[in-house]
């Protein structure tokens, strides 16, 4: 069951509220967004489906709805409409809808979304990268491979950020022993094989689905244990067990020579430029404000360096208008194409309590917060990059959903064919 708040014109409420009394909801009717406003501490709603060609968006109350962790899903009838709602800020838009039946599994956040573009060629490889200032490289990474865990993969989340790791504060994991330091002290000795490795992995659950994490340092001063070569070797031998290796890597990427005079020294960013070299892709996330997206622009133009452009995804997180204004979505996607170049983007949305309840639960989002707008975004991403587990060429070599692997995994949440579309 989900308390919902309906905002529709009275067509529409009176062909879907019916339906989702019958489904099992908790609906509260709110006829104007003062009424809505009044009624949102003494109902709490979860989730507030609004007309977006009926009426006006005040801001103030999606500012509370933020604040409140109420998810806004807006209802679109054309494209005028869609667009309306996008330019309003409001980041989930589903329409037309017809029945109930196309809203329910948006509604409870079962399925993830048909995205609008091909999928990209599969990739292997994952470095999750991001300017300083704490743009949400962890968040992305743990994210992304629980995602993808619970859509049938055989995944391993590295932390390999030489100024000291997060992956296992973040998901409530022991970080004594240094999982990928250990593994890569290994590989440099030609000793890293597949017992090593479950030896090293620490076994995550998700949703029904495992994935495995090697974790990161537990303070910056280890950073010589990870070499270039050595990071290089054990990221070959963990890709070879599994299907997806996600990697959260390091912000800096100064050449470290240039600091030195010792050329046989180790080098502190040695780990992050191994990492990008090993990618086929890579995410490169920035924080939606003046600060953080000036930071991101920059360090794009610096990562393309290193990285072929047409293998970065730029994501930008925390989009929401009160630090923006009004068409927060827009003004980021106008600052990226005309600053950067960047036609293409996924925008993350502010969520309230979603990325609370995860650091309280030390669990990825999706078992957290299944149904937190967060959690819905990072599933459209990955159902959009990342080819599904029924979508592979007939050509190309399928995944065993229980084969040879660091651990088996069980496919539990596969993504569903003819899932609503999101704008």
């Amino acid at each position: 069951m989900v308390r919902i708040a309906l905002l529709l014109g009275r067509e529409v409420e009176r062909r879907l509220l019916p339906d989702a009394v019958e489904h099992g909801h908790r609906v509260v009717r709110a006829g104007t967004w003062p009424e809505l406003r009044d009624g949102l501490a003494e109902h709490r709603p979860e989730l507030l489906l609004v007309a977006a060609g009926v009426l006006a968006v005040d801001h103030d109350v999606l500012a509370v709805c933020d604040a409140a962790g109420v998810r806004v899903v807006a209802l679109a009838d054309d494209d005028r409409q869609r667009a309306a709602a996008r330019a309003a800020g409001l980041h989930e838009v589903v329409g037309p809808v017809v029945a109930w039946a196309e809203l329910e599994p948006v509604v409870t956040g079962r399925v993830a979304l048909a995205p609008e573009a091909t999928p990209s060629p599969e990739a292997r490889t994952v470095a999750v990268w991001g300017p300083t200032g704490a743009p949400g490289r962890t968040t992305v990474a743990v994210n992304v491979a629980a995602e993808l865990a619970a859509a049938g993969r055989r995944v391993a989340l590295v932390d390999a950020d030489p100024y000291g790791g997060a992956v296992a504060l973040a998901l409530g994991l022991l970080d004594e022993t240094p999982g990928f330091a250990a593994a890569c002290r290994l590989a440099g000795m030609n000793a890293l094989d597949r017992a090593e490795l479950e030896r090293l992995a620490q076994r995550c659950a998700t949703s029904g689905a495992e994935f495995e994490v090697f974790t990161g340092l537990i303070g910056p001063g280890r950073w010589p244990e990870l070499g270039a070569d050595r990071v290089a070797a054990a990221l070959a031998a963990i890709a070879a067990e599994v299907d997806v290796v996600v990697i959260d890597t390091g912000f800096s990427l100064e050449r470290d020579e240039e600091l030195t005079s010792d050329q046989f020294a180790p080098r502190r960013n040695a780990a992050t430029f191994a990492a990008l070299e090993a990618a086929d892709r890579v995410i490169a996330v920035g924080l939606a404000d003046p600060t953080g997206l000036g930071r991101l622009l920059r360090g794009c133009a610096e990562l393309a360096e290193h990285v072929d452009p047409e293998q970065i995804d730029v994501l930008v997180n925390r989009v929401r208008p009160s630090v923006l204004g009004i068409g927060a979505y827009a003004q980021v996607r106008a600052t990226l194409q005309r600053l950067g170049g960047i036609e293409r983007a996924w925008l993350l949305p502010h969520d309230g309590r979603g990325p609370d309840a995860a650091v309280l639960r030390a669990r990825a989002l999706r078992d957290a917060a299944p149904r937190s707008a967060l959690a819905l975004a990072f599933r459209e991403y990955t159902a959009e990059r990342f080819p599904r587990a029924d979508a592979f060429d007939a050509g190309a070599p399928r995944p065993s959903r229980r084969g040879p692997g660091i651990r088996g995994t069980r496919l539990l949440d596969r993504v569903r064919r003819g899932a609503p579309h999101y704008a």
